[in-house]
């Protein structure tokens, strides 16, 4: 079916190119500076309305051009404006490679004028596109940005604590959201401690996170995605930066190994960046306070993790380029009661080919990662888990006039290693290879005021001999210049399952398996389900109000059906019980977002109001990251003559995170040990739980947070500076729960105030 799909749509492709009497013009548009792309700059044929915007790469296509001579001029607020004289031919295709100069405006004009330009030509909704510069202004832990900061900022996003807490996107688990990197899939993005992910900032290109009604490019997970792209090296000179903290040390090189010259042509330029933690020794003489309140018998915060990454891009004098890069992720965290370690290797190469006697463009990528995570307890027991992946991509994208349209083909081939011993001794095991296949079309077309997006992917999961067709659709519509409406929604499946239980407060082993082969039941019933697959449906309405030039009003209201959801059935007390279990759920609330930026002014403010719950056959229960009320409060001011100093602050309210109260404890005597010899009267058994019957019935505390940091830029060259940054985590020192130990009713808290100084060198 896959193969006579493609057949179909490259022949309706190729008849549309055949019979087009016109030409067309496309290039790609650089800072003269750097290399670096120059991203929604508007370009336009003078005295014309025909024109278009650049992409991420920089890269735009005008087709069916009347045949004639043309200006071709590109502006962009933040840079001169520049044009070039163009000879429209029939049935050829002009390339043009162009280079912008800096005129000096400030940056945040700059990101404002990209951001208004995509809302103006992208639908845009339950999507954000967050850059390197948004991620900076954010008062970080450590005098570090990062991304795994900065991401529960955004309105519907949770975050469940600052050491093992993971990320739930409206209603989601991880598990249901698609981590990218480069176009490959990154299974654990997010370190032991909170604060830090496995991406580096400084090399981050552009973030693009769908927290819901994302489009048929992206399948396999049923919540939500975040796909990052990363930068390519400067490609004019060598330079990087060194940064140091209390934290950790980073370092980030870049440069030309063959130079782009200002008249054109091609490059080849390298990247690669390393970050190493050392808060485990540090933390006793700076953070002694602290250790105690994570772990009263450790020595120091348990922490540690090193991450390297690296790429080489080669570009073409047309646009074609090819990426190649590596990474190596590895992560510990040693308390008194448990020992963990994961590592995550990898690799691949992603390109562009764009021939020059076609309106098609050719992408694709090729990767492979690996994953090894284990965990060691004071009970010994076995729990490991690897992921093996395999995956390639091949697409085609075709540039019309107001409209573009996408399709391709997606490889995924997982081998999972599981074991896992639960609490009554039962080993749970998986050994698996599955794979997956699944084909896409996009189709976009802005109509007057109108931007549809259709979508359809045929994904199909030959180990479980099920296929499945997944329509989904995109609108905007421009009412007037300032408001815009827009929906989407559509059906999505998924095959991968965690280890993870929605029980667990701490997440820190987060194994991987495929889903089930053997039957399986509909939650509370042994009626067999009719898949054996994860599956979701959402909806989404929302608008976009630009109430000044610099003040803009998001909201949106949403919904996500969770069908089907398949667990893994850790409390298994025989291997003749079924290895997983199902439940349905649902998920639904608004959210509401206010952003205003001037030259030397950000502020953004969001509320979120959301429920999440399941159902497991004999309950209905609220999820423990149902935070039903989340605020998030963030400024930045930069001032001093030439913007020198920078000022930020962030502050987050949540409602208590529900938790199943204790109903008593027993004692539980292990009659396999000793058999007809035991003797109860005299046996000192280990106390066990006895949970209350209402799940989640209880709530703990709310949460709140306030973060500080205050920058200084020292300018030393046109090239290299020193940044010196003073910072603080949770400046109030508010004492937030993390868990409570049941049995000793010990509380446990996130981590208290962390004031450090951090020091980054760029050259």
């Amino acid at each position: 079916m896959i193969k006579r799909l493609s057949l179909s749509l490259i022949g309706l492709f190729f008849a549309v190119v055949l019979s087009a009497q016109t030409g067309s013009v496309r290039g790609n548009i650089y800072e003269k500076e750097t290399g670096d792309p120059v991203m929604f700059a508007t370009v336009r044929l003078l005295d014309t309305e025909i024109g278009t915007t650049t992409d991420l790469d920089g890269f735009f296509s005008i087709t069916n051009v009347p045949v004639g001579e043309y200006r071709l001029v590109v502006t962009y607020v933040g840079f001169d404006s520049i044009g070039v004289d163009v000879r429209i031919s029939e049935g050829n295709i002009e390339y043009e490679q162009l280079y912008m100069v800096s005129s000096g405006v400030e940056l945040t004009t700059v990101n404002v004028s990209a951001r208004k330009e995509q809302a103006q030509t992208e639908v845009q909704i339950s999507s954000v596109t967050l850059t390197p510069k948004q991620i900076t202004s954010l008062p970080s832990t450590g005098g570090e940005p990062d991304i795994a900061q900065y991401l529960p900022v955004l309105p519907g996003i949770v975050s469940t604590g600052d050491q093992g807490g993971q990320l739930y996107i409206r209603g989601g688990a991880p598990i249901q959201n698609l981590i990218r990197l480069d176009g490959m899939t990154i299974f654990n993005p997010f370190h032991s401690i909170g604060f830090f992910s496995v991406f580096e900032t400084e090399t981050i290109r552009s973030v693009d996170v769908m927290t819901g009604g994302f489009n048929a490019e992206y399948g396999g997970r049923i919540s939500a995605v975040v796909d990052i792209k990363t930068r390519e090296g400067n490609k004019k000179r060598h330079g990087g930066q060194v940064s140091v903290s209390p934290f950790m040390g980073k370092v980030l090189l870049e440069g030309p190994i063959k130079k782009l010259q200002d008249t054109g042509g091609g490059s080849i330029s390298y990247l690669i960046t390393g970050k190493h933690s050392y808060i485990n020794e540090t933390s006793p003489s700076l953070y002694s306070y602290a250790v105690s309140a994570v772990d009263s018998s450790a020595a120091s915060l348990p922490f540690n993790f090193t991450d390297i990454y690296g790429k080489v891009s080669l570009l073409s004098g047309n646009g074609s380029k090819l990426n190649l890069f590596g990474f190596n992720f590895n992560d510990r965290v040693n308390y008194s009661i448990a020992d963990l370690g994961w590592q995550s290797i990898g690799g691949g190469a992603n390109f562009t080919l764009v021939p020059p006697a076609s309106n098609f463009i050719l992408g694709g990528t090729l990767a492979y990662s690996d994953y090894n995570i284990s965990l060691t307890e004071g009970d010994n027991f076995p729990r490991t888990s690897k992921i093996s992946s395999y995956s390639a991509q091949l697409d085609f994208t075709y540039f019309g006039y107001n409209n573009e349209v996408k399709y391709g083909f997606i490889f995924n081939g997982l081998n999972t290693d599981f074991e896992f011993r639960n609490f009554l001794g039962v080993t749970i095991e998986q050994f698996d290879f599955t794979t997956e296949l699944a084909a896409f079309i996009k189709y976009k077309q802005i109509i007057g005021d109108l931007i549809i997006e259709p979508s359809l992917r045929l994904q199909s999961y030959p180990s479980q001999t099920q296929s499945f067709l997944e329509p989904r659709l995109g609108a905007k519509y421009k009412a007037t210049e300032k408001l815009r409406f827009k929906l989407a929604g559509g059906l999505y499946s998924q095959n991968l399952l965690s280890s993870v239980n929605e029980r667990d407060v701490i997440n820190l082993f987060v194994g991987f398996l495929s889903g089930p082969e053997q039957t399986i039941y509909e939650p509370g019933t042994q009626i067999p389900t009719k898949n054996k697959l994860q599956q979701a449906l959402h909806g989404i309405i929302g608008l976009e109000y630009d109430l000044t030039p610099n003040l803009e009003l998001n909201a949106e209201t949403y919904y996500k059906g969770f069908t089907q959801l398949i667990a893994l059935n850790r409390n298994r007390t025989s291997v003749e019980e079924p290895q997983f279990v199902t439940e349905t759920g649902k998920a639904y609330g608004f959210d509401i977002s206010l952003r205003y930026q001037k030259p030397q002014l950000y502020i953004w403010a969001t509320y979120s109001l959301g429920y999440v719950n399941r159902f497991d056959g004999e309950q209905t229960y609220p999820t423990i990251f149902d935070r039903r009320h989340n605020v998030n409060f963030l400024a930045t001011r930069s001032f001093g003559d030439k913007s020198e100093w920078e000022a930020s602050l962030r502050w987050n309210f949540g409602s208590p995170f529900p938790f199943t109260q204790t109903q008593g404890f027993y004692g539980s005597i292990n009659f396999l040990q000793d058999g007809l010899d035991t003797d109860p009267t005299t046996t000192n058994p280990p106390l066990t739980i006895l949970y209350d019957e209402q799940r989640n019935g209880g709530r703990l505390s709310p949460y709140h947070r306030l973060d500080i940091s205050v920058k200084r830029t020292i300018e030393f060259s046109k090239y290299s500076s020193l940044e010196i940054v003073a910072s603080a985590t949770n400046v109030y020192n508010r004492s937030n729960i993390f868990y409570i130990d049941r049995t000793t009713t010990e509380k446990v808290y996130q981590l208290p105030v962390l004031p450090s100084l951090t020091a980054r060198f760029k050259f």
